[in-house]
């Protein structure tokens, strides 16, 4: 039973010793795919103008560097892991248990009132879903979770920096679209739970 985890301060550190060329583009990447993006685009702007109007000039880089780091920082307090700035999310179509030979891994998500939970394994999808149930049983009986919301049963492939989800025999067309939906409007929040599927 796996969860997402919260970015530490590692992030931090290596922004520090990153290119400001490069920390502006994973930045602007990132943004690109949040509802903020709206609320920085101008200053992102603005920071590239600068750079280039100023290319030799060592204090502006220095204070482009500080101020990107310092809104890296404010992005990471918010909850956003900065580190996904490069995946992407990909929902394509239904496979059978012959994609196996393609590199696909079988996946159960379950969401409840409070998170996301996944597990994947060898056994069928039926049956990772009941043992990954009986896992939060525990988390029920103490009511910590209130209630199981949505089950659904996938195969997944990590191709480079695209994590591609597939319905599996036991999804159905709505629970699939269903997630494609949530997935397509917030594709950080679930590539972030996600991020341990290797």
């Amino acid at each position: 039973m796996k969860q997402g985890t919260a970015p530490g301060f590692l992030g931090t550190f290596t922004d520090h010793f990153t290119d400001v060329w490069q920390l502006l583009s994973e930045t602007t990447q990132f943004l690109s795919k949040t509802k903020e993006f709206s609320h920085y685009e101008a200053q992102l702007r603005q920071w590239r103008s600068e750079l280039q109007s100023k290319r030799h000039d060592s204090e502006t880089t220095m204070k482009v560097r500080n101020e990107l780091v310092n809104l890296r920082k404010h992005l990471r307090i918010m909850g956003y892991d900065l580190s996904l700035a490069k995946q992407t999310l990909k929902f394509e179509g239904f496979r059978n248990d012959a994609c196996i030979r393609d590199g696909f891994k079988r996946l159960v998500l379950v969401f409840t009132d409070k998170d996301l939970y996944w597990m994947t394994g060898d056994d069928n999808h039926i049956s990772l879903s009941e043992y990954l149930e009986r896992r939060l049983d525990a988390a029920l009986a103490s009511g910590s979770i209130e209630r199981i919301q949505d089950r659904h049963y996938l195969w997944y492939k990590r191709q480079g920096n695209t994590l591609v989800l597939s319905g599996s025999d036991t999804e159905t067309k709505d629970d699939f679209e269903r997630l494609a939906a949530i997935g397509e409007a917030n594709p950080l929040w679930l590539l972030g739970k996600l991020k341990g599927l290797k």
